[in-house]
């Protein structure tokens, strides 16, 4: 019997969310104490279960926009916006290495113009930088490139992430017909980086990662003249 994975996956969210909601909503019924005072030790509980049920729900979440990208149901606009801007939006927003010597400098030539869903665009680009933020163990600078890139009979408009030693080897990977894979099940993200690949490809482009370069990845779109 065949099996469609994303069918079934969107059969999963259906049924996931319906007992998480329930839950979620009786444990905030006892946090405003609607069933009888409640105690400090089991507030605590309850809010630790309360997150514990957030998280759930967000998960589903992104269970269904993973599903919904592989069947193909979802409708992307065609905005024209400047993604070089854009990368330097998000960069300036992604402080979390900061404690750990850990920063992002961005190198974007703009405008490098791209058509697309500019916010599921965005969010794949922060859940990429948020990975090489998080994965870099040492202190140290993770460089953000936009540019263009001419490889005939194609434009592409490419990002870079990572230190100058892998950027060569990452602009390398845009000039192939098939990049080089990209390594989405590194855990800790939560679904971020398999829906980040969906995104981009569903607009045509590509996303890899540089092989023994922990974080580093880059990705493709076609240019907008």
């Amino acid at each position: 019997m065949a099996v469609n994975p994303p069918r079934e996956l969107s059969l999963a969210v259906h049924e996931l969310r319906t007992p998480v909601t329930v839950v979620s909503g009786y444990v905030r019924m006892l946090l405003r104490e609607q069933a009888g005072a409640v105690t400090e030790p089991q507030r605590t509980m309850l809010v630790e279960a309360d997150r514990s049920c957030a998280r759930i729900g967000a998960l589903i979440a992104e269970m269904g926009e993973l599903a919904q990208l592989n069947t193909g149901d979802v409708s992307l606009p065609g905005v024209r916006f400047d993604l070089a801007a854009l990368v330097v939006e998000l960069a300036a927003g992604l402080l979390e290495g900061d404690d750990r010597g850990v920063r992002l400098s961005v190198r974007a030539a703009s405008p490098v113009m791209v058509t697309g869903d500019r916010p599921r665009l965005a969010a794949a680009l922060r859940g990429l930088m948020h990975a090489a933020l998080s994965e870099r163990g040492e202190p140290g600078v993770i460089v953000v490139a936009c540019s263009t890139l001419d490889n005939p009979p194609a434009t592409w408009a490419l990002v870079t992430i990572g230190d100058d030693a892998v950027t060569p080897s990452l602009v390398e990977g845009a000039r192939a017909l098939m990049p080089p894979a990209f390594d989405e099940w590194r855990g800790g993200h939560g679904l971020a980086l398999p829906i980040g690949r969906c995104v981009i490809e569903a607009h045509g482009g590509a996303l890899w990662s540089a092989p023994g370069a922990r974080g580093a990845s880059a990705l493709r779109l076609p240019a907008t003249p």
